[in-house]
């Protein structure tokens, strides 16, 4: 089921991006989406705001929004901090890394705004909807982190449709399992999908300003300082989140069926 929510979600985005490019095309840049603010907000913050109504609305009907948006049932340990650290890190070397200078305000804007979108988006259908289904179904908490990384990571396969090169998206989802596992911590650690939500807001538009564009590599950055922090922080929360998952522990208590209704 939880698989089938992700495709149905996926599906539901790209034909929204369609839909949107088709009505807004002359305010889209096809060959650089972030090279305006309008190319920004029609092409990139509308169809994932739009992905993330849909979902909001799918986990009300199911009637999940107060056992995803509520404390974790499962307690997390010390050692899970350094998940939300790492991402932390790499958010601020992103931030000290970019030429603010080569964005405009309402470029900036624009960003923070798609961030916050795909935070509650990517979140509610990975952390959110399906750690749900898979702790309602009894399973284990590393095969319920696990599967939601991995189910995290292949959704960024859809990029291929957009034209990114298969390099580009190879390192994607290698980043993404590593990130999704961070994510998992942080929501454990914290007790609530909010801080996970919160990180994720901010790591996308930091990520996309520091180094230039949606069609670079996670790890692609300047020469500065601040750029190889980022870069490094990139690569040890990768291997963090694939050895955490030899750490994870615990069960979720008595599963509790979806039921329609709200």
């Amino acid at each position: 089921m939880a698989l089938a929510l992700i495709v149905a979600y996926l599906v539901f985005y790209l034909l929204v991006g369609q839909l949107t490019s088709w009505l807004f095309g002359d305010r889209i840049d096809k060959d650089n989406v972030v090279a305006t603010a309008p190319s920004i907000w029609f092409g990139l913050v509308l169809p994932i705001a739009i992905g993330a109504l849909a979902l909001v609305t799918v986990t009300a009907r199911l009637g999940k929004l107060a056992a995803i948006f509520g404390p974790q049932p499962v307690r997390g340990r010390g050692w899970m901090w350094i998940g939300p650290a790492l991402v932390l890190i790499a958010i601020i070397g992103h931030v000290a890394g970019t030429e603010w200078s080569s964005w405009t305000a309402a470029q900036i804007v624009a960003m923070l705004v798609l961030g916050l979108c795909v935070g509650v988006a990517e979140e509610l259908a990975t952390r959110g909807l399906t750690v749900q289904i898979l702790r309602d179904a009894g399973h284990g908490e590393r095969f319920v982190a696990v599967v939601s990384s991995l189910v995290f990571a292949l959704m960024h396969t859809v990029n291929l449709i957009s034209g990114m090169e298969l390099s580009t998206v190879a390192a994607t989802v290698v980043y993404t399992f590593g990130f999704g596992m961070c994510m998992y911590l942080t929501m454990r650690v914290t007790g609530t999908i909010w801080a996970a939500i919160t990180l994720h807001a901010c790591t996308d538009p930091t990520t996309f300003l520091s180094t230039g564009g949606l069609d670079k590599a996670v790890g692609d950055s300047g020469g500065g300082s601040a750029s190889v922090i980022a870069a490094f922080a990139t690569l040890l929360l990768i291997v963090f989140g694939v050895v955490a998952v030899f750490f994870v522990r615990g069960k979720a208590p008595g599963p509790q069926p979806l039921s329609a209704g709200a």
